[in-house]
C-alpha cells in the first residue's frame, strides 16, 4: 500500500510539473506575440510608433491611439493604461495629445491619462505604478457628488531625462524641467525646475544643483561608475526591461 501511494504521489508531481511547464511555456509565447511594436501594432493604430519600441503583453487600456505618439526605442511595461481623452470614440481635434519621446519607459502598471496635452521628454524613466494625468475632478458644488461634477483639465509637461520614482502621481498642469528626479510616492503639481529632487505630497524641492556648488544639500552617496563606452543602446534597453521586470516582481 504505501508503495501505491508513492507511485500516485509521484506520478501527480510528475502531471504538475508537466502542467507547469506547459504553461509557462504558453505564456512566454503569448507574450511575445502580444507585444506591440512599430512592425505588429495588433489592433492598435498610433499616430506614430516609433522604432525599437515595445509595448509589453499584457497591455493596459489603450485608447485614442490618433492622438498618441510614441517615438523610437522605448519600452512600456505590462498593463500600462495610456489613453487621449477620457473616454474611447471621443473627438479630440487634429493635434497630438498625449507625446512620449524617444527612449521614454514607463513601468509596470503606470497610467498616463490625456485628456488636456501631455507631453513627456526623450529619455525619462517611470518605475512601477506612476501615475501621470491632465484632468482631475473638482468639487465646487458641496452638494453634488464629486463625480459628478464636471472636470478639470491642465496640460502637463515632463521634461527630457527625467526619473519618476514608484508611484509618483503627477497632477494636471504640472510642469517638470530637464533631469528631474520624482521620489516615490511623491504627488507632484506645479512647476519644477531643471536638475531638482522633489518628495513629499504634495511634492517640495528638497535636494537642487547650483553650477557653481554642485547639489545643494550635498549628495551622501558616491558618484557612480560611468557608464563604459562600448555599452550599446540596445544593451541598456535590455538592461532597463529587466530592472522593470525586477521592480513589478518585488511589487507583486
Amino acid at each position: 500500500m504505501p508503495r501505491n501511494r508513492n507511485t500516485f504521489s509521484s506520478l501527480a508531481a510528475w502531471r504538475r510539473r508537466a502542467v507547469a511547464h506547459a504553461l509557462q511555456g504558453g505564456w512566454r509565447w503569448a507574450q511575445r506575440a502580444g507585444a506591440v511594436t512599430a512592425e505588429h501594432q495588433g489592433r492598435l493604430r498610433f499616430r506614430r510608433l516609433g522604432e525599437g519600441t515595445r509595448l509589453a503583453f499584457p497591455q493596459g487600456t489603450v485608447f485614442g491611439e490618433r492622438w498618441i505618439e510614441i517615438g523610437a526605442c522605448c519600452i512600456i511595461a505590462e498593463q500600462v493604461t495610456l489613453t487621449a481623452g477620457m473616454l474611447p470614440d471621443l473627438d479630440l481635434g487634429t493635434e497630438t495629445v498625449l507625446t512620449l519621446g524617444d527612449g521614454v519607459v514607463l513601468g509596470r502598471g503606470s497610467h498616463v491619462i490625456a485628456d488636456a496635452e501631455v507631453t513627456i521628454g526623450s529619455d525619462t524613466y517611470c518605475g512601477p505604478y506612476v501615475y501621470i494625468t491632465s484632468t482631475n475632478h473638482s468639487y465646487d458644488d458641496p452638494d453634488e457628488p464629486v463625480g459628478r461634477q464636471w472636470p478639470r483639465s491642465a496640460p502637463v509637461s515632463i521634461g527630457p531625462g527625467c526619473w519618476l520614482g514608484t508611484g509618483a502621481v503627477v497632477l494636471p498642469g504640472a510642469r517638470l524641467g530637464r533631469n528631474v528626479v520624482v521620489a516615490a510616492g511623491a504627488v507632484v503639481r506645479g512647476e519644477v525646475p531643471d536638475h531638482s529632487v522633489v518628495a513629499g505630497a504634495p511634492a517640495k524641492v528638497v535636494r537642487s544643483w547650483d553650477p557653481e556648488n554642485g547639489w545643494q544639500p550635498p549628495l551622501r552617496t558616491p558618484a557612480p561608475v560611468p557608464i563604459p563606452e562600448d555599452v550599446t543602446p540596445e544593451q541598456l534597453a535590455a538592461l532597463a526591461e529587466w530592472e522593470i521586470e525586477q521592480a513589478g516582481t518585488a511589487a507583486t
